[in-house]
C-alpha cells in the first residue's frame, strides 16, 4: 500500500476534529524509472457521503499501467460542505506541482480524475480554480491549481432541475441550500475558454445520474472553444468504475488512455 500524505500536516483548515475523516489525504502512485511523467489526481464518487473504495487504487494501477502516475485523493466528504472539499482537491494539484521534482513528475502535465459526485469534485477543479501566486505563504501555495486534463465518468454536474443529483447537492450545499451556490456549482455554468481539455462518459440509461449531466457540461464545453471527447454507452449501470464485468463500457479505459495520448500525457 502507497503511503497516504496529509494535505496539511500542520492542521486541516476548517477541520472538525481530528479524526481520520477531519485530515483529508493524497496517495500516490508513482512510476520508477528517471524520466518524466503526467499524473492524475483521482477523486472517487460516493455522493459527497463517502468514497467508493473501487474507484480508488484500481483506478490509479490502471493509469500506472499506461505510463501515467496517479494521486488517490481522499477529499472530505459530508458533514463537510463546500467549499472544504474543493479546498481538497485544489490543494492536492498544488502538491503535486510542488513534489514534481521530487516525484519526477511533469508539473505542466497535472489531471483530475472523477466518478460520479468525484467526477463533480473534478468538473469543479477544472474550473474553479486559482493560478499561481509568487506571493502566497509557502512553496505548495505558491503553485496553480489549474489542472491541465479532467476525466469526468459518470459524473454529477448539475445541482438545477430534472436532472440534479439531489443527494450531492445535500450533501454539498445543506438541506436547503444558497440558489445562488446552486447555480455556481452546477459546473456547466463554471466552463470558460480556460477549462482544460475534458473526457467525458457517461451511460444512457444510469438511473442514479442521469446522462444528461454529461451532456450540458459537454455542451458548455463546446460553447466555450474547449477540447472534449464524450462517450456514451448504450447500457450500465450507475457507479462501474473500470467495469471489468461490462464488455462494452469497459472500453472507456482504452478510449481514455489513447485521448492521454493524444493530448500528449501518456508515451
Amino acid at each position: 500500500m502507497a503511503e497516504k500524505l496529509f494535505l496539511w500536516p500542520d492542521g486541516t483548515p476548517g477541520a472538525l476534529g481530528d479524526e481520520s475523516e477531519d485530515r483529508p489525504t493524497l496517495t500516490p502512485y508513482l512510476l520508477e524509472g528517471e524520466s518524466l511523467s503526467a499524473c492524475v489526481i483521482v477523486c472517487p464518487g460516493g455522493g459527497y457521503a463517502r468514497r467508493a473504495p473501487h474507484e480508488s487504487e484500481p483506478i490509479a494501477r490502471w493509469l500506472n499501467s499506461v505510463g501515467i502516475a496517479a494521486c488517490v485523493l481522499d477529499y472530505r466528504v459530508a458533514p463537510y460542505r463546500h467549499p472544504q472539499p474543493l479546498h481538497d482537491v485544489q490543494r492536492a494539484v498544488r502538491i503535486v506541482r510542488q513534489r514534481a521534482q521530487e516525484w519526477r513528475i511533469d508539473p505542466q502535465r497535472v489531471g483530475v480524475l472523477g466518478f460520479s459526485a468525484g467526477g463533480h469534485l473534478a468538473a469543479s477543479a477544472a474550473t474553479l480554480f486559482d493560478a499561481s501566486d509568487p506571493s502566497a505563504t509557502g512553496a505548495v501555495a505558491r503553485q496553480s491549481s489549474r489542472p491541465d486534463a479532467a476525466i469526468l465518468c459518470y459524473p454529477v454536474i448539475t445541482f438545477s432541475g430534472a436532472f440534479a443529483h439531489s443527494g450531492s447537492c445535500k450533501n454539498l450545499l445543506g438541506e436547503t441550500p444558497d440558489p445562488e451556490n446552486m447555480h455556481k456549482l452546477s459546473m456547466e455554468n463554471a466552463v470558460t475558454a480556460q477549462t482544460p481539455p475534458v473526457f467525458l462518459w457517461h451511460t444512457s440509461d444510469d438511473t442514479a445520474v442521469p446522462v444528461e449531466n454529461a451532456l450540458v457540461f459537454a455542451q458548455a464545453l463546446r460553447r466555450h472553444g474547449v477540447k472534449y471527447e464524450l462517450h456514451v454507452f448504450p447500457t450500465g449501470r450507475h457507479g462501474l468504475g473500470l467495469a471489468e464485468d461490462q464488455p462494452a463500457v469497459r472500453q472507456w479505459t482504452e478510449l481514455c488512455a489513447n485521448w492521454l495520448r493524444e493530448i500528449g500525457f501518456a508515451g
